[in-house]
C-alpha cells in the first residue's frame, strides 16, 4: 500500500542546504532523490531480486550456481538494475537494509530448494550489523543447511581496503557454514599480500579482462596471472560478463572453473532449474 504522506526530498534540501554551485546543488539533489526512491521502494515492497545463472566450464548447460541481484521496480512497472542505484545507497543505512533483505530472500530460496546455491554481494558496512549476523546465525541455529550453501561476494577494493575487518568477519562467519567469493578479481589494486589471510574460496575475475579477451594479447596475459595466482591458493575461478562464444572457447582453454554471462544466461526473476538447451558452444564444453 502507498503511504499517504509523501516527502519530497527536493524540498526538504532546499530548505536546508546551503547555496552551491548549480553543478554541484543538481548532483547532491539527484542522489537525494534516488536515496528516497530507493527507500520508499523498500518500504512498498518493490525491491526484488533476480538470478543469473553460474555456469561450469566443462559442461555449461547446468548452473554450479546463481548470483543474486537486487533490483528495483518503478511505479511504472519498470526495473532498474543494481548498478543504477546501489553505488548511491551502498554506505548509508539503506544499502544495510538492501543486504539484510538480500539474505533473507537467499536463505528463504536456499530453503525452498535443496538443489540449489546462491552467491549474494555484501558490502563493508554490513560485516558489522548485528542485525545482518543475526538473520544468518538464525538460518545456521535452524540446522537445515542452508548456510552451507550460501556464497558471499565482497569486491576486491573493499576486502583490502577493510582488511582487518574483511579477515576477522570470514573467520567468524565461515563457521556458520557460508563460503567466500572475491569478486571483481583483478579491477583494483590487488593486495597480493592479503590472499594467504583472506583465503577466499573462489575469485570472479573482473569482466573488464573477460570481454574480447580471445582476440587480446594483454587481456589473455593477466587472465592467465589471475587464474595462476588462484589455483595457487586453491580459489576456484569464474569469469564475469562472458558473452561471446570465441572468448568462452579461450578461458575454456585457459583452465577458468565457471563462466557467468549473457552468453549463458541474463538475470531472471526465477532460478534456472533445468539444462539449458543450445549452450554447448564454449569450446571444451561441447566436447
Amino acid at each position: 500500500m502507498r503511504p499517504k504522506t509523501q516527502i519530497d526530498a527536493f524540498q526538504l534540501l532546499g530548505r536546508s542546504a546551503p547555496r552551491l554551485p548549480d553543478v554541484a546543488m543538481t548532483r547532491i539533489e539527484a542522489n537525494a532523490r534516488l536515496r528516497f526512491t530507493v527507500a520508499q521502494a523498500l518500504a512498498q515492497n518493490r525491491v526484488v531480486f533476480h538470478y543469473q545463472p553460474v555456469v561450469c566450464a566443462s559442461d555449461p548447460r547446468v548452473p554450479a550456481f546463481h548470483e543474486m541481484l537486487a533490483r528495483l521496480r518503478l511505479p511504472t512497472g519498470q526495473i532498474l538494475p543494481a548498478g543504477a542505484f546501489l553505488p548511491t545507497i551502498e554506505d548509508c543505512e539503506i544499502g544495510r537494509a538492501i543486504d539484510r533483505r538480500a539474505l533473507r530472500t537467499a536463505l528463504a530460496a536456499l530453503a525452498r530448494n535443496p538443489a540449489l546455491r546462491l552467491s549474494v554481494n555484501i558490502s563493508p558496512l554490513s560485516m558489522g550489523d548485528e542485525e545482518w549476523l543475526a538473520i544468518l546465525s538464525a538460518a545456521h541455529r535452524g540446522g537445515s543447511g542452508v548456510c552451507g550453501r550460501l556464497i558471499l561476494e565482497i569486491t576486491e577494493s573493499q576486502a583490502i581496503e577493510n582488511s582487518d575487518q574483511t579477515i576477522e568477519f570470514m573467520a567468524f562467519v565461515r563457521e556458520m557454514g557460508p563460503a567466500f567469493a572475491l569478486d571483481d578479481f583483478g579491477a583494483g589494486a590487488t593486495g597480493f599480500r592479503h590472499f594467504r589471510a583472506f583465503r577466499f574460496d573462489m575469485v570472479k575475475i573482473d569482466g573488464s579482462y573477460v570481454q574480447g579477451v580471445h582476440a587480446n594479447p594483454d587481456a589473455q596475459v593477466l587472465v592467465e596471472c589471475l587464474l595462476r595466482l588462484s589455483r595457487h591458493f586453491d580459489m576456484f575461478s569464474v569469469a564475469e560478463r562472458v558473452e561471446a562464444p570465441a572468448d568462452a572457447r579461450w578461458l575454456c582453454d585457459a583452465g577458468v572453473d565457471c563462466m557467468q554471462g549473457y552468453l549463458y544466461g541474463r538475470p531472471a526473476e526465477a532460478p534456472v532449474s533445468r539444462p539449458q538447451a543450445g549452450r554447448t558452444d564454449s569450446g571444451r564444453a561441447a566436447g
